[in-house]
């Protein structure tokens, strides 16, 4: 397992994200810190903890997160932020769930640490809840969160050409999401708990700018496959599953 982690110019909470993998019960076959562009010690921060850096010069999290899964080796890559704070069995229940040979992806949940301890869960449940709903709906199947979430290289490697990299102002795990389709599995596992900051829920523009990014992902890959043609699809492979199941019990 490869686990990726896009940063610009957040050297502290990479160092605390760096420090916790370094504990983990399975330890994954390497870190790939992908430098954006950063001013601070960013890099520097990787290197102490033994990462892979990768230099990604133009800024944006979709151009970060593609580039570091093109340079990831691992048969599975697993993805978290700087900001994120894993449990010790993360990379262990990353690879568990993904031993799963139908899911292409897992996908997990979260907490807010920097929030007063009475509304780190139920804020972070309302926000989660209510993204993983509303996504569900635009996509036709279930969606990625960025901050904790692996996903199996060939599936990266069939979609790879599909994300819309060269464009910051989208949501690159939603955008991911929409490309890898209804016709691949995405799990859901609420065993996959990290500690998130809530920084990027403070304040008007941050919010703004959260909604603004959400709306354009959606509107890019609706241009290619809108929402009633993917619910249509994603009808028809239940429809196959169902019957591929029913003919595996027959036998």
């Amino acid at each position: 397992m490869s686990v990726v982690i896009p940063a610009r110019n957040d050297a502290r909470a990479l160092e605390h994200c760096l420090g916790l993998l370094a504990s983990q019960t399975l330890a994954p076959l390497e870190v790939v810190v992908v430098d954006n562009d950063s001013s601070d010690d960013t890099a520097q921060v990787a290197h102490r903890y033994g990462a892979v850096v990768v230099r990604e010069p133009t800024r944006g999290i979709p151009q970060a997160a593609a580039t570091g899964y093109d340079a990831a080796r691992g048969e599975v890559i697993a993805r978290l932020d700087a900001d994120s704070r894993p449990g010790p069995d993360w990379v262990e229940r990353v690879a568990r769930a993904l031993a799963d040979d139908d899911l292409a992806a897992v996908t997990g949940t979260g907490f807010f640490y920097d929030l007063p301890r009475g509304l780190r869960r139920p804020v972070a449940a309302a926000y989660l809840g209510s993204y993983y709903a509303l996504t569900h709906l635009a996509l036709g199947h279930r969606s990625l969160w960025g901050s904790s979430m692996g996903l199996r290289r060939t599936a990266w490697e069939e979609v790879r050409g599909g994300v819309h990299r060269d464009d910051a102002e989208l949501h690159d795990d939603l955008d991911l999401a929409f490309v890898l389709g209804p016709g691949r599995r995405i799990g859901h596992d609420r065993t996959l708990r990290v500690g998130v900051s809530a920084r990027s829920l403070r304040g008007a523009d941050q919010l703004r700018r959260r909604l603004d990014r959400a709306w354009r992902t959606l509107e890019v890959n609706w241009a290619v496959s809108p929402p009633w043609l993917r619910w249509r699809d994603r009808i028809a492979a239940g429809r196959v599953t169902s019957r591929s199941s029913s003919r595996g019990r027959a036998a």
